[in-house]
């Protein structure tokens, strides 16, 4: 039998069922500061801020599952914009608190860091805002509605902005267990309270993967949208999703698991013959962006069984180098899911698992459950073997035209043509970077430029399509070398962010077919290789003009056919005349000045991973190999189209 925390032994459940009463739900402070400072509690008031009160709902739910008492939750948003969760778990207690005198339920609802994961048998392992998460999300709500199927009876308690609006009120006879939470976001606190559907979809279908059986479905009464999710493959079948537009060196994915000092640990990986690393960290359900112990363990065991295996298998001779950890991981697909009953994680956010405890713990499972894999599967290990050596061979190459791109001469590139035009100031927070289209926007841009903090790199052509090429090729393009030279901070793990000579690196591409071409191969460059100069929100998209709409004297520039519609309606389609931009290049510098590079005038959109996985798959079916998903992208998004250029 599978062994981990959401399969425990009867004996267990009965125990946890028993002790998880109105005395596990533990207070340490009130709910005031949650509205005075809503930022320091869900990251933002942003999207991303809106959308962390669904997933600290869900993770309830979850927690529920680790536990071993939910197997099904339904997510849904309704007609009014209101979100439910609904579980099946053992519902959370509503006996009177010993120490306050209030409905247990209340408690958790209303009291920061009050719930059954401070200590006591309520949870062996939980996810969420360490413990904040229930009831930060009542205090953000405008109102907020609980329900809960207990003891034969279905409980109900309303909430207005935190505090409770009735008494619980028992509504009668109930069959089952479980918790329904209903809330409506305060637009007092979040700029806008619009629930996206994808983006809630994406992390269900990421907890259904990292939670092997465990049902999720999700209803969007608003437009009849539904998907669900259920996944007993768990992170094998997540592994297989991610790989899914790859050309695999092997099949199914490697996997291993065990239990130990309390902790568990499970791996999945795939190699591919792309050139690019996947490694995904979860610890209790929380993706850790930026890794951590569990990461580096697992790193280090890859690293030092894949370089022993190619030794005794001969693929490695006596006085060659060892592979580099680079070498091994190049064409990974991994997950790696770790669940501990005391996760220390560093920041408000939980992006890094720092127990130093799991280092050692998963470089012993992944030791020993890889070796043992390799050995008994030597085909695969050949293939992993020599996909490596290739890969160090290439690393070589790239470390030689790496160093073209570290040499002073590179920056003294200003004065030749189609090159960098720098500005003056050296404050890279006043610096702006335009990377334009072609020598003739470039030759516009220059023109039209505030030369004090404003930096022009026009480029020739298109750059390389990194999804496809190792290191080696990359760098040997002229363009890619000129823009990380340009840029400061190098790239992959020589990046350096305090060295980004720019802090707005502004992508200005013509409004066409291949502009936009340019402009995907440019963000799949900096998410594969700089990626953090996208989380530190340094790159943006300019925004040039559609139209110039003229009537007598009066000019207007408008940046999209829904502008264009609505103005023409309010000044009428007489006596005017419409241009149609298609490339800077039809503008003179001081238009494109004026309405693309002013600062008091211009629009810029900032470019944003929220999800990173999603983004993966985003740039492997737009840039990779394989056409058959891309024509089912196009296909599936064609709808969205707003212009469309035609060629012939």
């Amino acid at each position: 039998m599978d062994s981990g925390p959401n399969n425990r032994s009867r004996e267990e459940l009965e125990k946890a069922r028993a002790a998880y009463d109105a005395s596990q739900i533990q207070i340490l402070e009130g709910l005031e500061a949650v509205r005075r400072r809503p930022s320091m509690y869900i990251g933002s008031t942003g999207p991303r801020g809106l959308h962390q009160l669904v997933y600290e709902v869900v993770d309830n739910s979850v927690d529920e599952a680790l536990a071993g008492f939910c197997t099904e939750i339904n997510v849904i948003i309704r007609e009014d914009g209101s979100m439910s969760v609904v579980d099946n778990g053992r519902g959370i207690p509503v006996g009177i608190h010993p120490k306050v005198g209030r409905p247990a339920v209340e408690v958790a609802l209303t009291m920061l860091h009050a719930g059954g994961k401070f200590g006591g048998e309520g949870y062996k392992v939980s996810g969420g805002l360490h413990g904040v998460g229930v009831s930060v999300v009542n205090a953000l709500s405008v109102w907020l509605e609980v329900e809960v199927k207990q003891e034969g009876a279905l409980w109900f308690q309303r909430y207005e902005r935190g505090k409770p609006v009735t008494d619980l009120i028992n509504k009668g006879p109930a069959t089952g267990t479980g918790t329904t939470i209903t809330f409506f976001p305060d637009a007092e606190v979040f700029e806008d309270i619009s629930f996206d559907y994808d983006t809630i979809a994406q992390r269900l279908r990421e907890l259904a993967f990292l939670n092997a059986g465990l049902a999720i479905s999700f209803d969007d009464h608003r437009n009849g949208n539904s998907v669900a999710f259920r996944y007993d493959g768990g992170i094998k079948s997540f592994v297989e999703h991610l790989s899914k537009n790859k050309d695999v060196l092997h099949s199914p994915p490697i996997y291993f698991k065990d239990e130990r000092e309390g902790a568990w640990v499970e791996i999945a990986l795939q190699y591919n013959d792309g050139y690019i690393e996947n490694i995904y960290s979860f610890a209790n359900n929380i993706h850790t962006h930026e890794g951590g112990t569990h990461e580096t363990g697992f790193k280090t065991a890859l690293t030092r069984v894949i370089n022993d295996y190619a030794r005794k298998a001969g693929l490695i001779k006596g006085a060659e180098e060892n592979l580099s950890g680079d070498d091994v991981r190049e064409g990974l697909v991994a997950i790696i899911n770790v669940r501990l009953t005391n996760p220390q994680f560093e920041g408000q956010t939980k992006t890094k698992l720092g127990n130093s405890e799991m280092a050692g713990l998963v470089n012993s499972v992944v030791g020993e459950g890889l070796a043992t894999f390799l050995e008994e599967n030597p085909a695969v290990g050949r293939k992993v073997v020599e996909k490596s050596v290739t890969a160090a061979r290439a690393r070589e190459a790239a470390r030689k035209a790496r160093e073209l791109t570290r040499r002073k001469s590179a920056l003294e590139i200003t004065a030749l043509p189609g090159k960098l035009t720098d500005c003056s100031v050296r404050d890279p927070a006043l610096a702006e970077l335009f990377i334009v289209e072609g020598d003739s926007a470039g030759g516009s841009a220059k023109q039209g430029r505030d030369r004090r903090f404003q930096a022009i790199l026009p480029l020739r052509g298109k750059i390389i399509n990194v999804e496809k090429a190792r290191m080696d090729k990359i760098l040997a393009h002229e363009e890619v070398r000129t823009l990380i030279t340009a840029v400061g901070t190098g790239i992959s793990d020589e990046f350096d962010l305090d060295k980004a000579r720019y802090h707005k690196i502004i992508i200005m591409t013509d409004a066409d077919v291949d502009g936009a071409h340019i402009r995907t191969l440019l963000l799949t460059f900096f998410f594969r290789y700089m990626p953090k100069l996208l989380e530190a929100g340094y790159v943006y998209a300019a925004q040039p003009p559609l139209y110039l709409v003229k009537k007598g004297k009066t000019e207007k520039y408008l940046y999209s056919d829904a502008e264009l519609e609505k103005y023409l309606g309010e000044i009428g389609r007489s006596g005017i005349a419409v241009q149609r931009y298609k490339g800077l290049g039809e503008m003179n510098y001081e238009q494109l000045a004026d309405t693309t590079m002013d600062q008091n005038n211009r629009t810029l959109l900032q470019v944003n991973v929220e999800d990173a996985i999603a983004a993966d798959e985003i740039f492997t079916i737009l840039m990779g190999d394989k056409v058959e998903p891309r024509r089912d992208f196009i296909e599936r998004h064609a709808h969205e189209v707003k212009n469309l250029d035609t060629i012939g």
